[in-house]
């Protein structure tokens, strides 16, 4: 399995994105040639040099926008909307994966602006992170992304740093609301250098590409990339890409060890609700996402009895798990928190046996085979259609050579 990882150790932003992905490999050609695809080349040009941070060499990417026929470093932003943003992206002729990937990013972007701003997603003006230069930096992350080919990104904890930024709006605190916003159950860290670390659109990069955050890396690494920041700090100013190998869980003939991930537990307490309504509650909460769902006996205040709801969750599922429970259940608030999950690799096969085909998946730790378990669906088909005790079906089929 192909991995890229962020290591965020100074933060993220789209130019120091972009400059790690160049560094890792990626053509600037190609990159250029993509962009060209929006149209909107009159409206900026894009520098690529080579540089360093405190002795580390790497690539700084800047996005110099053009006004009135003259380029400038810092002019008049394009103020644009989602939707503006959505038919710039729509029309032009990248491919539709690409068109996808950039759009989500935008979404992300705009739902944490609109959270923090008290108003409706498609109301959201995107100000600095709506300009051009975030089009550049997030559709080119887009592309990068696309032409690398990767199966999966991670992403380590991301530091925000301190002090103030200049907006919009003033002068607001670092980290800023919307990259609070975003990165909200996330692993961060703060305060290791007094300025912006983490911009809007290297946390929305993040939030849309990342498919879990851990500091935990098992890898084979094939390249390394270094993405340089805009200034100089007490520490080096770059974000650093990863791009290697690592063994598939599935399919496996060496599985990979123990894997770590972190994914979320959204709780509530429930004692006033008629409990035939659970079953169609659990059948929407797993076509939302959900990856477990399970009931607890408490007694609550008063000695009341009541159960206690608690639903296992990706990141990018947790937002309907939300509006399914308040929706569906008499719960009128719940809990939510992060959780590192810990999990065997494990192979599925399908063996022959004495019934025919039956699936059985096989755990290992530390690369050594300690579990085999046959799938229980098929072992009830089995018992069904022989009328067998299922316990005899399970005997049997952990004596069949795989």
């Amino acid at each position: 399995m192909k991995v890229l990882y962020f290591h965020c150790s100074s933060g993220i932003s789209g130019d120091m994105c972009l400059g790690a992905m160049l560094d890792l490999g990626v053509d600037p050609e190609y990159l250029l040639k993509e962009l060209s695809l929006l149209g909107l080349e009159k409206e900026y040009e894009i520098d690529v040099r080579k540089g360093s941070r405190k002795g580390i060499a790497g690539t700084r990417v800047e996005v110099r926008l053009r006004d009135h026929g003259f380029t400038m470093y810092k002019g008049k932003h394009h103020h644009r909307t989602l939707g503006d943003i959505e038919k710039i992206i729509a029309k032009s002729s990248l491919p539709e994966n690409i068109k996808n990937r950039s759009i989500k990013m935008f979404d992300v972007l705009a739902d944490a602006e609109a959270q923090v701003h008290g108003i409706k997603k498609n109301e959201v003006h995107f100000h600095e992170v709506g300009a051009t230069d975030a089009l550049v930096d997030i559709v080119g992350t887009a592309v990068c992304l696309e032409y690398l080919g990767v199966d999966k990104v991670k992403a380590s904890t991301v530091e925000l740093g301190g002090g103030f930024v200049h907006c919009e709006h003033g002068q607001l605190p670092v980290p800023a609301p919307a990259v609070l916003e975003l990165l909200k159950g996330i692993p961060v860290s703060m305060g290791r250098v007094d300025h912006e670390t983490t911009t809007p659109t290297g946390a929305a990069i993040l939030m849309a590409n990342v498919d879990e955050f851990t500091d935990h890396l098992n890898l084979n690494i094939d390249k390394v990339g270094y993405g340089l920041g805009k200034r100089d700090m007490v520490i080096p100013n770059v974000l650093r890409i990863m791009l290697g190998m690592q063994k598939r869980e599935n399919g496996s003939k060496d599985p990979e060890r123990t894997s770590n991930m972190q994914q979320y537990i959204i709780e509530t307490n429930i004692d006033d609700m008629n409990p035939e309504f659970y079953e169609l509650v659990e059948e929407r909460l797993f076509g939302a996402g959900a990856l477990d769902v399970y009931k607890t006996p408490i007694m609550m205040k008063k000695s009341r009895p009541a159960i206690q709801l608690s639903v296992l969750a990706a990141f990018e599922n947790v937002s309907a798990i939300e509006n399914i429970i308040l929706r569906e259940t008499s719960a009128i608030g719940l809990r939510k928190f992060c959780i590192e999950k810990v999990m065997l690799p494990r192979k599925i096969n399908t063996i022959q046996t004495k019934y025919g085909e039956v699936t059985v998946k096989t755990s290992y730790l530390n690369g050594q085979e300690i579990k085999t378990k046959p799938e229980y669906e098929d072992c009830k088909r089995i018992a069904k259609e022989m009328n067998l005790p299922l316990a005899e079906v399970y005997r049997e089929i952990l004596k069949s050579p795989e």
